[in-house]
């Protein structure tokens, strides 16, 4: 097999300055976010909305990738292009989430398993075709009495691999998320073992399926502490703790890690992505790949007027931009609408800072 594009894709995913937006939503987690603004979820409102995000002047500039759903990809915008044909004038990569998400464990109560391995190969043959380059397929771990158990992690780290392994025999940079979620009272100690063990396995199982590593990109959660535990690690106990986490697992091979924000709000996922890349010294880029924490402001500004959207979007994608620069002054963003501000102020801020010697320009 030769991997020679799916390598190259993957390191324009994580191309230093961008980052890539998680907008592969299902119709069932689409319809609360738009409820949250007092929008219907019609097929007509969802279309608009995105729309709107893939639409936004300048995107491209700090944004690498998209990541979409069934529906979306086969959507076009109002003057008839294909949703897929507006990313790639942009310079932006499409991809696609191909997993159908997490359900109950038989017999392990409390734990999930991921479906969706049925008919995946066709389904990405399908997927190649209507433009898509890289896909998503995430697992659920969660932290609670007794869980994780090994059952669950590696039966999760199993489907993953045999994910990955079919995405690049289509010729699709598979991207692998092993999220290991931060609801409950666990301590950021706990989440740092469970987060270690499953990489391992997820790690383990890439290889015994003979996955490239160097074509595929990791998606995993930041080291923290549960949401509900009273004593919250701060930002640069969790941004050391997840550096610390990786380095112990992932192979340098791997040309980038970008960041699930998992619940976190749009302000604490960007405030822990910017410490982590002002740490410096990584073997591999890392970005973000958000999906709450990009569109949140997004939604806030949204009452059906596209040109306010537009000016929230520019504002978070920027806030996430992993180039190393000194902010300037946000003026006219809400104005222009400029994708610009959507990225910039803060975070991914640092992720050159391994490729500047961890100097400030």
């Amino acid at each position: 097999m030769k991997t020679d594009n799916l390598e190259s894709v993957a390191r324009k995913l994580v191309a230093p300055g961008k980052g890539i937006l998680a907008a592969d939503e299902s119709s069932g987690t689409i319809e609360k976010r738009l409820k949250s603004i007092n929008v219907p979820s019609n097929e007509e409102n969802r279309r608009m909305y995105r729309e709107i995000l893939f639409t936004t002047k300048d995107a491209g500039e700090f944004i690498s990738g998209v990541i979409l759903f069934d529906e979306t990809i086969r959507q076009k915008t109002r003057d008839g292009r294909s949703f897929v044909e507006v990313l790639e004038q942009q310079g932006i990569v499409p991809g696609i989430k191909v997993d159908k998400g997490a359900t109950a464990m038989a017999n392990f109560r409390g734990e999930k398993i991921t479906e969706g391995l049925d008919g995946l190969r066709e389904r990405l043959t399908e997927y190649r075709k209507l433009g898509a380059r890289f896909a998503k397929w995430r697992a659920v771990i969660t932290i609670g009495d007794g869980i994780p158990t090994r059952t669950c992690i590696d039966s999760n780290a199993e489907a993953l691999a045999r994910y990955a392994a079919l995405c690049q025999e289509g010729d699709l940079v598979p991207i692998v998320e092993p999220e290991v979620l931060m609801d409950g009272t666990h301590t950021i100690e706990r989440h740092f073992e469970v987060t270690e063990q499953t990489l391992r396995s997820v790690f383990d199982s890439l290889a015994e399926h003979r996955v490239v590593l160097e074509g595929i990109l990791l998606k995993p959660n930041m080291v923290l502490s549960g949401k509900e535990n009273p004593k919250q690690a701060s930002v640069q106990e969790a941004a050391e703790a997840t550096v610390r986490c990786l380095k112990r697992v992932v192979p340098a091979a791997v040309p980038g890690i970008v960041f699930l924000s998992g619940g976190q709000t749009d302000q604490q996922a960007t405030e822990h992505l910017n410490a982590m890349n002002r740490i410096g010294d990584l073997p591999w880029q890392l970005s973000f790949s958000y999906g709450r924490a990009l569109q949140a402001p997004v939604l806030k500004a949204w009452k059906r007027q596209s040109i306010t959207v537009r000016g929230a979007t520019a504002k978070r994608g920027l806030a996430n931009t992993p180039k190393r620069w000194k902010p300037r002054k946000p003026h006219n963003v809400w104005r222009g609408n400029r994708a610009p501000m959507f990225v910039r102020h803060a975070s991914l801020g640092d992720a050159q800072g391994r490729r500047n010697n961890g100097r400030r320009r």
